[in-house]
């Protein structure tokens, strides 16, 4: 390996042209858009997912040194063999971006139990074997590594218990992981992004029960923002080496409030949740288990990438 500069230390202002910046999850959505920022600042980028078609149209738009590969979060094989190259062809990893995710909408009663268990699977699992697998050049490059959860992972929403349990479990591994590392020379970061209005969060906003459940919720809990706030925020993050980063800022008040929230949500459900209960199991009854399936093509793709293994 390569002993690398530490970015966003005294005198470099947090530039990071050079850098070599390893994004999972790349092919679409808030991936594709932080590798097209990173990549249009001079940042050797890798984007690491399934679809490679997309990701290669990602690619061409990425900068000269940008490259792509293919590889499920969900099999450490696969994200070994990437990572290794991705550290072979530029000499070692400075940022490692652990963004793949997928989400699902169903009540745990009436879910598709492959479904509810892929979440899991991408989401948690997949962070887990991504920071793995790149930990060994981070602590090279005494790097960073950002890890993105959500929303979820502080408000638990109904009809979204996969995604949520994922995205808290995502949170405690990075505080867990940050206080394993930082006296080695890496930081660690995670991010709670809100509905940013990506292929996925469009999707679900389409699906006949949840779709109007969500445009039921109020205020800034079911306010949908532009895909820039987001790359904006983890831009910024990126640079300064953040320990959080709040999408938006208000998103640090609700964290702090995270111990009311609960009943409150529950409240807040009381009205609509036995109708849309019943509509889920009328759904599934009709559409089967794709009425619960990963939303948007990202999560066909992982759901398609399982069956054919």
């Amino acid at each position: 390996m390569f002993a690398r500069g530490l970015l966003g230390s005294k005198g470099s202002g947090g530039n990071i042209a050079g850098k070599t910046v390893l994004i999972t999850g790349a092919a679409r959505g808030i991936g594709a858009a932080m590798a097209k920022r990173l990549g249009s600042q001079g940042a050797k980028v890798a984007l690491v997912g399934l679809e490679p078609d997309e990701l290669q149209a990602v690619r061409l738009e990425c900068g000269p040194y940008a490259s792509a590969w293919e590889a499920d979060v969900t099999d450490s094989q696969q994200l070994r063999t990437a990572v290794a190259g991705v550290a072979e062809r530029y000499g070692g990893i400075d940022i490692v971006v652990a963004n793949a995710g997928i989400a699902t909408a169903g009540f745990v009663r009436s879910i598709d139990p492959a479904a509810f268990e892929k979440v899991i699977e991408v989401d948690l699992l997949g962070v887990w074997r991504t920071v793995r697998a790149c930990l060994p050049y981070l602590l090279d490059s005494r790097g960073y590594c950002l890890i993105v959860s959500s929303m979820a992972a502080i408000v638990h929403l109904p009809g979204m218990a996969p995604y949520c349990a994922a995205k808290a479990g995502v949170e405690a591994f990075a505080n867990s992981l940050r206080a394993e590392v930082k006296h080695l020379g890496v930081s660690v970061g995670v991010a709670h992004p809100t509905w940013i209005a990506t292929d996925m969060v469009n999707s679900a906003g389409e699906h006949p029960v949840f779709g109007p459940l969500r445009a039921d919720m109020p205020g800034p809990i079911g306010k949908t923002y532009p895909l820039s706030v987001a790359v904006d925020a983890l831009d910024a993050a990126i640079a300064r080496r953040s320990r959080t980063v709040h999408i938006p800022r208000s998103m640090l008040v609700t964290k702090l409030l995270r111990a009311f929230l609960p009943p409150l949500v529950e409240a807040g459900a009381r009205k609509s949740i036995g109708k849309a209960d019943q509509a889920a199991l009328a759904d599934v009854q009709l559409r089967g288990a794709v009425a619960s399936a990963p939303v948007g093509p990202g999560g066909a793709a992982a759901m398609n990438h399982s069956e054919d293994k």
